[in-house]
């Protein structure tokens, strides 16, 4: 986390916050690390360097028009349909779907209206400027319908290109991953109103920062625990569940859940016994996870 001036670019020293995140990851034993970013952190000159220290990166990249002449240029059995994934999946049985009312608003006060008709997905190698090595450029290619009223007026292609040094994954993954990004807009927004990270309550930006890295330290605690918990055993499948909804919980369901629960403290001559004053549907993943925290960790 950097805090600094609001006027700033967004990826400026983006670079050297991917090197120090790399340096912890290696230091904490983790074998496979992957970059992902949008169109602002595809920093060239870089690109290089961490493909040879093993780091796998899918970067956005922008749409110049030399990319959208190969893109362009490419045989027409290069493109494959782009199927995407369903946001979720229906536990019980499907509703009917309201009325797109907006949809028929548009249509009769006759707005220019954008229609995504299809999606295409294919590749072609790319050696960008700042580089030696040529890398794989995955593409998008959007069919969009332009329509105002009832009247369809003409169809408009728009390209999305990502970059990668993974020769491997399919390309429609690539993509997928380019798309997941971590789901920062979460962690943003827990940081802000969960623990109020980001409340700015001294007078400089040194200090600011030095609080606002003080006060995530609750939410990376909440990860912590949630990745300590067990997902072995007879109930494996169902503890997984469990760990994955702890993990992405926020963080006020998490101080009312596994923080603030009523406990009487009774003090004997050779131990203290703690008893938990009241119940709730994640005690039995609290205590799980005490029994977890209690055992050394693997340093």
């Amino acid at each position: 986390m950097v805090n600094r001036s609001g006027n700033r670019p967004s990826a400026e020293g983006a670079a050297e916050r991917f090197d120090q995140a790399r340096t912890l990851c290696r230091e904490a034993g983790f074998r496979r690390i992957t970059f992902r970013g949008d169109t602002d952190f595809s920093q060239t000159r870089h690109l290089d360097r961490w493909d040879a220290a093993g780091v796998r990166f899918v970067f956005g990249y922008d749409a110049r028009a030399n990319l959208k002449a190969g893109a362009d240029a490419l045989p027409g059995g290069t493109w494959t349909p782009l199927v995407r994934r369903l946001p979720y999946e229906v536990q019980t049985e499907p509703r009917q779907r309201p009325a797109n009312v907006k949809a028929t608003v548009i249509g009769a006060r006759e707005f220019k209206n954008l229609r995504l008709e299809a999606e295409a997905v294919a590749e072609f190698p790319y050696r960008p400027t700042g580089c030696t090595k040529t890398y794989r450029m995955v593409v998008v290619r959007k069919n969009i319908s332009v329509e105002q009223g009832e009247q369809r007026l003409f169809d408009e292609i728009r390209y999305f290109f990502y970059l990668t040094n993974d020769h491997e994954t399919a390309a429609a993954e690539v993509v997928f991953l380019a798309n997941d990004r971590c789901n920062q807009e979460n962690p943003i927004d827990q940081l802000k109103h969960g623990v109020v990270a980001t409340r700015m309550p001294v007078d400089t930006l040194l200090s600011n920062w030095a609080y606002m890295v003080m006060a995530a330290l609750a939410w990376t605690l909440k990860a912590w625990f949630a990745l300590r918990l067990p997902e072995t055993g007879r109930w494996a499948a169902r503890y997984r569940a469990e760990k994955i909804a702890v993990l992405r919980m926020e963080f006020k369901a998490f101080l009312h859940a596994f923080m603030l629960i009523p406990v009487q403290v009774v003090r004997t001559s050779r131990r203290l016994v703690f008893r938990l004053l009241a119940w709730n549907p994640w005690q039995a993943v609290f205590l799980r996870g005490f029994d977890a925290c209690r055992t050394p960790m693997r340093c």
